[in-house]
């Protein structure tokens, strides 16, 4: 839990510091979320470590509470000073939301995640705030009811299908996971319509734009935009990279075959999963969403890994050609076969 926490709580620490005083601490807050996790993936050797599967963590919950209490904190603070209350300078400025934008995704967005996957009415309330607070609360919906029940297969809009760039399954899939999760929350709600989570989220999406323009005028909005908009594009790439090109195999009755491990990518490199809440060991979380982050497990024989970090990768799918002539062949090879992938297509 240590390793989770001093990555995961670094960066947003030294955002706030970069939003109240600008200097050099805006160079390190980007650099933190950036050239720091690469270096230490690449450069640091360490073994993948599965912890018991059946291991509970007491703290897990609590971290994720403070971590989820700190976004907003840090998100105030990077609106004031992007808004340009704070008195910091264009450069200062921009570091700031740049670095912002980049730790709502990568760490705000994890916590995010686990917190509506974890069973408190609380804690699922949480997570949908801060989704909520970045102007995606629909991602909620989207991830519990149609995500994790359509993963790897047509219905599911946030599983980026063989061969699709990533400019155009962000289109396609920020529209169809919002239609597709009001279509799957309509369903399941009962009572009054102002109770219905899109309600909810479209009040609070509202209330955050009224909330910047009140204390911050037009560059507030604008601010929110800009921070909201990025962490949104580092959500969508996560969910572009672990799930592209696999597709789960058509039973005799026409239904997907059951989720497992050959259906989302992993990776195994341990400071970037330790800053994002093991998200990269992400075939695990699909097969048991309800096991707890610091105990999802890794078994590179099993499940399709990554050829780099799920930043790197990240950054890759930025360029589609490069994108698909690293991923492509891979992809292929497990839709076909289902299993382990060897040689030179292995990592």
């Amino acid at each position: 839990m240590f390793l989770f926490a001093l990555a995961a709580s670094l960066p947003l620490v030294l955002t706030a510091f970069a939003a109240l005083w600008g200097g050099a601490w805006g160079w390190l807050a980007l650099g933190s979320v950036t050239v720091l996790v690469f270096c230490l993936d690449r450069f640091v050797a360490r073994g993948i470590v599965n912890a018991d599967p059946q291991a509970e963590f007491p703290g897990g919950d609590r971290f994720l509470v403070a971590l989820g209490a700190g976004h907003f904190v840090v998100l105030a603070l990077a609106l004031r000073g992007v808004a340009g209350a704070g008195g910091l300078d264009t450069l200062e400025r921009v570091l700031l939301a740049v670095a912002a934008g980049l730790v709502a995704g990568q760490i705000a967005h994890p916590v995010a995640h686990e917190l509506i996957h974890r069973s408190g009415r609380a804690k699922r309330r949480l997570g949908r705030l801060i989704y909520t607070s970045l102007l995606f609360g629909h991602h909620a919906s989207a991830h519990l009811h149609v995500h994790h029940v359509h993963v790897a297969t047509p219905a599911d809009p946030s599983s980026a299908r063989p061969g699709e760039g990533f400019y155009r399954y962000a289109l396609r899939a920020w529209q169809g996971a919002f239609r597709a999760g009001l279509a799957a929350e309509t369903r399941r709600h009962r009572g009054a319509i102002w109770r219905h989570p899109y309600a909810l989220y479209l009040a609070g999406a509202a209330a955050m734009l009224a909330g910047a323009a009140a204390l911050w005028a037009w560059q507030g909005v604008v601010s929110l935009g800009v921070i909201a908009g990025y962490a949104q594009a580092q959500i969508l790439l996560s969910d572009y990279v672990q799930h592209y090109g696999l597709r789960r195999a058509q039973a005799a009755n026409g239904r997907a075959e059951p989720v497992g491990p050959a259906h989302s990518w992993n990776a195994p490199h341990w400071c970037s999963s330790a800053m994002t809440l093991n998200a990269p060991r992400h075939s695990d979380h699909h097969v048991t969403p309800s096991r707890p982050f610091p105990a999802l497990q890794l078994a590179p024989e099993a499940m399709p890994v990554l050829p780099h970090s799920l930043p790197v990768c990240a950054v890759v799918a930025l360029v589609p050609p490069l994108w698909r002539r690293m991923m492509d062949r891979r992809a292929a090879r497990w839709r076909e076969t289902g299993g382990a992938v060897t040689g030179d297509l292995a990592s």
